[in-house]
């Protein structure tokens, strides 16, 4: 019969150890290790060639039979396009976002989208009843009788369920809260995890139907559980969004079957999460024109180039070191940038607060939205705003400088869509741009102070504020 023993598991890495530390050796996160009640197995050979189960032996590649895997349509395009293109079957997706971002209403969704299409789709809660379900879908205005809910966290009982319905999807919300008998440690431990989530993978496998796991986050923004979980699932998704803005964010960070680079933009409303097919239309709906301290900023999400409205305010500091604010950018970036336009282009921010903000809540990481930052903060340290009509794609160096970025035809054709007639690049970029798309004049700067001399209208600003430096 098999023996049990006392182990510290790491919530973070999932290694075992035989004492409690207040460190863990392996990933060297603090307060991780956790007492875990662990199943030794029965003595025998382990791995030994009597001991293996018979199976399907080793195929030659061309040999192997693919019928019957291909990509379900999924109704709601920017959820297709980060999953490449579809569901593949068989496949486990892992979703994981922050409490109360969107995770399950998008899920419910996708339910009702494929039960449209025949087959039930079954939906397992661990955290809800049926009835909380059902008031959520009927405030989603959902109703249809293929969808299946089970409000369930044994593992054990989840599977004969799912060999009983032959469901054509199943989600469960959320991994954390299914437990198993065979494994003697509470719910969301780290072999309870590790092990239902592998058990429910197997079964995914083998019946080839897609699978949706929810997974709870850390107050650091990781997915709870051991790592492992990442690794054993085919794609890993993050749902993200600021609590008080509509728009979220629909990423992928590991897919099997697809690209990792593409993101999904969806606006929570009261039917719950829509589509948001045109997102630099949406995040420009409310700019103001002409406004000092505004840039319009070229980004690049994945293939998809998005234009958003990069705002700064400068004011006279009242501490003794000024303060350098970013919300949507880098925070090393923003210093990067003031430094440079301090030693660079001449303007004095030694004595002024810098904030700097991404209206919509996005987060812009690629350094192609450098010129547009710098742009914003001397158009409020200056009182002078970047011309209406203009956007802005480059990359700030060191000495001031500016360098090329990838992609220039996409960023450039989605400025042209949207009506902007200019679009300042680094100088260099222009030699290598073979054709404009209509209407759109591209014009090219060598370094920060020639690209403020293009960008900054003359005479004062008509949004107050700044200290008007030069």
């Amino acid at each position: 019969m098999p023996k049990s023993k006392t182990r510290y598991v790491c919530s973070v890495c999932g290694s075992s150890q035989a004492k409690w530390q207040g460190k863990c050796p392996d990933c060297g996160e603090w307060n991780t290790l956790v007492e875990t009640v662990i199943q030794e197995p029965a003595p025998g050979r382990v791995g030994s060639a009597a001991s293996a189960p018979a199976g399907v032996g080793p195929l030659p590649l061309p040999d192997i039979p693919a019928d019957g895997y291909e990509r379900i349509p999924v109704p709601i395009g920017e959820l297709s396009r980060v999953l490449g293109g579809g569901i593949v079957p068989g496949s486990v997706v892992l979703i994981s976002g922050d409490p109360g971002i969107g995770k399950s209403t998008l899920l419910i969704q996708l339910c009702a989208a494929l039960a449209e299409g025949g087959g039930p789709v079954l939906y397992v809660s661990g955290e809800e009843s049926a009835a909380q379900i059902k008031l959520r879908a009927e405030r989603l205005g959902i109703a249809s009788p293929q969808i299946l809910v089970l409000a369930e966290t044994h593992l054990e009982s989840i599977a004969a369920h799912i060999e009983k319905a032959q469901p054509r999807l199943v989600v469960v919300d959320s991994v954390q809260s299914i437990y198993s008998d065979a494994i003697q440690s509470g719910a969301g431990s780290v072999p309870q995890v590790r092990d239902c989530s592998a058990a429910l993978l197997r079964l995914a496998k083998s019946q080839t139907f897609p699978l949706f796991l929810v997974g709870h986050v850390t107050k650091e923004g990781a997915i709870a559980g051991p790592r492992v979980l990442e690794h054993m699932v085919d794609t890993v998704l993050y749902l993200e969004g600021e609590r008080f803005h509509s728009f979220r964010l629909l990423r992928s960070v590991k897919n099997r079957f697809g690209s990792t680079n593409e993101v999904g933009v969806f606006e929570m409303a009261e039917k719950g999460l829509t589509e948001v097919k045109n997102p630099s239309e949406a995040f420009l709906a409310e700019r103001l024109p002409n406004a000092a301290g505004s840039a319009i900023a070229v980004t690049m999400e994945g293939t998809r180039p998005i234009l958003v409205e990069v705002q700064a305010l400068t004011s006279v500091t009242t501490f003794v070191q000024p303060r350098r604010t970013a919300n949507g950018v880098d925070f090393n970036r923003l210093l990067l940038i003031t430094a440079v336009l301090s030693k660079r282009a001449r303007i004095r921010l030694a004595d002024q607060d810098v904030f700097v903000n991404v209206v919509g809540g996005l987060e812009v990481a690629e350094p192609a939205a450098d010129l547009a930052i710098a742009a914003a903060i001397a158009s409020s340290a200056r009182n002078r705003p970047v011309a209406a009509d203009l956007a802005l794609i480059g990359e700030v160096g060191l000495s001031g400088e500016l360098r090329s970025v990838g992609q220039l035809p996409r960023r450039l054709n989605e400025a042209a869509k949207l009506g902007f007639t200019r679009v300042l690049v680094p100088k260099g970029a222009t030699r290598k741009l073979e054709h404009s798309p209509a209407g759109l004049e591209v014009l090219g700067a060598r370094t920060v102070r020639e690209a403020l001399e293009i960008a900054l209208v003359g005479g004062e600003a008509t949004a107050e504020g700044g200290s008007g430096n030069e």
